[in-house]
């Protein structure tokens, strides 16, 4: 068993690391206060070939594995979630339902851009009414001369309304089939296309400097060749790009322990009451040493995951896995981190209190850790 990176990732993670310690980290508080949305770093990532690192080469992408992915997010989210996050959804089901279900004509016309970082993608999946129980969806497609009116509305929507968001993907049920089931489809809907509206910005709890957004579509016309992949097989498209969506979730988790680690070791060294440093007090010291381990399990479940997709083999349950020891490792970490920074913590202007407000999320965000639970439970059952 070998646990080292390949030659090729850690020079790959360690260009990332640099990059965020010089564009991201100096600037993510301010980002994060004033709410404001860094197009510049998306596109200076486009310049680096991070922005299609799961897309071939052929269609503008890097043609990179999982577990160069991970890497990189294991340097982005570390820098700053909003970010990571923010790249993430561009770069997992933003893009790969494109990728895999796309035609050609598809794939030049929409993907390329998205993977060259020249646009920002977004996928809409979720609605007020519809989160974890995706096919309970509402919003329609009827096919209408030449094409399909899309109506519906959707929710917590990332990368829409961005200066540069060039449309979202999104799943729309478009009738039922002889049983009384309904039938779903992916669309592609471009910026500016008539009866799509790009609501007003949500405000979050977390991930401020990420842009989520209601979107509504009103008698939306799109035509024929809008349609990705085949009509009827929208859902199972969705849940087919799931588990590399979890790895990343997971990745992005893994990465705010550690930044939670490095946190609480810096605050413990420098900071001193009863005239030592906080570090040599035992029940400090166990913190640290609780989040340091928590971080290293997690670490490993998220690269192994990525490692079995890379391979081909099986790995939705891993990937669930992943997801849901992750998130939950990033909660507790970023808890313990803020107590031991003590008031300090507390206050806004402290870099682990916009750590701690970005976790919550990731126990929510990609399928719910109650879904995971479900989802993991289901398959161990089958297996025995």
């Amino acid at each position: 068993m070998d646990f080292d990176l390949p030659e090729e990732t850690q020079a790959l993670q360690q260009m990332v690391r640099e990059f965020a310690a010089r564009e991201i980290t100096p600037h993510a508080a301010e980002w994060s206060e004033n709410e404001q949305f860094p197009t510049h770093i998306f596109t200076k990532l486009g310049g680096l070939g991070l922005m299609g690192m799961l897309v071939p080469e052929e269609y503008g992408g890097a043609g990179s594995d999982m577990v160069s992915y991970v890497a990189v997010m294991e340097e982005l989210g570390a820098a700053d979630q909003s970010v990571a996050s923010t790249w993430n959804a561009h770069s997992t089901i933003a893009t790969l339902p494109l990728l895999a279900y796309g035609t050609e004509e598809q794939k030049h016309r929409w993907l390329a851009p998205l993977a060259r970082g020249e646009a920002l993608g977004a996928f809409g999946l979720t609605e007020p009414g519809a989160g974890s129980d995706a096919a309970g969806i509402a919003t329609t497609a009827r096919r209408a001369d030449g094409g399909w009116v899309v109506n519906g509305t959707k929710m917590f929507i990332t990368n829409a309304g961005t200066d540069i968001s060039q449309g979202v993907t999104l799943l729309a049920v478009t009738g039922r089939d002889d049983e009384g089931r309904k039938q779903f489809a992916t669309f592609y809907v471009p910026t500016d296309t008539p009866g799509y509206t790009v609501g007003r910005k949500l405000k979050k709890l977390g991930w401020h400097a990420m842009d989520t957004r209601e979107l509504v579509f009103t008698d939306c016309f799109v035509p024929d060749d809008h349609l990705i992949g085949e009509e009827g097989g929208g859902l199972r498209q969705f849940l087919s790009v799931l588990d590399k969506g979890r790895i990343s979730v997971a990745a992005l988790s893994m990465s705010l322990a550690k930044a939670a680690l490095a946190l609480a070791i810096q605050h413990a060294r420098e900071r001193e009451q009863f005239g030592r440093p906080l570090a040599a007090f035992q029940a400090v010291a166990h913190k640290i040493a609780d989040i340091g381990t928590e971080f290293e399990a997690a670490r490993c479940m998220v690269y192994r995951a990525a490692w079995l997709a890379d391979q081909g083999r099986p790995h939705a349950t891993e990937s669930a896995m992943a997801k849901l020891y992750a998130s939950e490792v990033a909660n507790r970490a970023a808890s313990e981190a803020v107590q031991i920074h003590g008031g300090y913590g507390y206050m806004r202007e402290s870099e682990i209190s916009r750590f701690y407000a970005d976790a919550k999320i990731l126990e929510i965000g990609e399928g719910t850790n109650e879904i995971q639970r479900n989802v993991i439970a289901r398959d161990l059952v089958r297996r025995a």
